[in-house]
């Protein structure tokens, strides 16, 4: 898949998948309810990139992509850039800026990186871009904690049937 934003930027790259699918909110693909987030590598090497069309079910005001549905798209796609690295984390912090409205059934752009790590804490940033015309309708940051390595082997056995990867922390 080759998606192209006004940048010129190609965000294209294999899909990250869980080898056993469940049932979150964001990405779980067993949550009919859910966004169904599917995430790609950022071709520059950093992060993921998900492409959603937001559903009527997400809708606040008339035809307005609820707030929370909004943070939750961010704080997934900086999560996943988290998990693209073989890391598992969880948001200790999130910070969200709603610049413009994201409108129900237009088509968006979550881009996620990791900006900085100090031992267990990572930084992150997260956007919502408007597809039409790469418009930024929101953008985050947020601090992830790495998980301990007990909480990591277990997600991995959950979600990826190993113990291998993504690591936790030893602390």
């Amino acid at each position: 898949m080759n998606e192209r934003v006004e940048t010129g930027v190609a965000l294209e790259g294999e899909p990250l998948r869980l080898a056993n699918d469940h049932g979150c909110f964001g990405c779980g693909r067993l949550n009919d309810f859910g966004l169904q987030m599917v995430f790609r590598e950022n071709p520059e090497g950093d992060g993921v990139w998900a492409r959603v069309i937001p559903a009527t079910r997400f809708e606040g005001y008339m035809g307005v992509i609820h707030g929370g549905v909004i943070t939750a798209m961010l704080d997934e796609v900086m999560a996943w850039s988290l998990y693209r690295d073989e890391t598992w984390g969880m948001t200790a912090q999130i910070s969200v800026r709603f610049r413009k409205p994201v409108t129900v059934g237009e088509p968006v752009l979550a881009i996620g990186h990791i900006v900085s790590q100090r031992g267990r804490l990572f930084e992150t940033r997260g956007e919502l871009r408007r597809e039409s015309d790469n418009v930024l309708l929101a953008d985050a940051t947020a601090t992830f904690m790495r998980v301990g390595q007990e909480q990591a082997d277990a997600w991995n056995q959950r979600y990826n049937g190993d113990q291998d990867a993504p690591a936790g922390d030893d602390a």
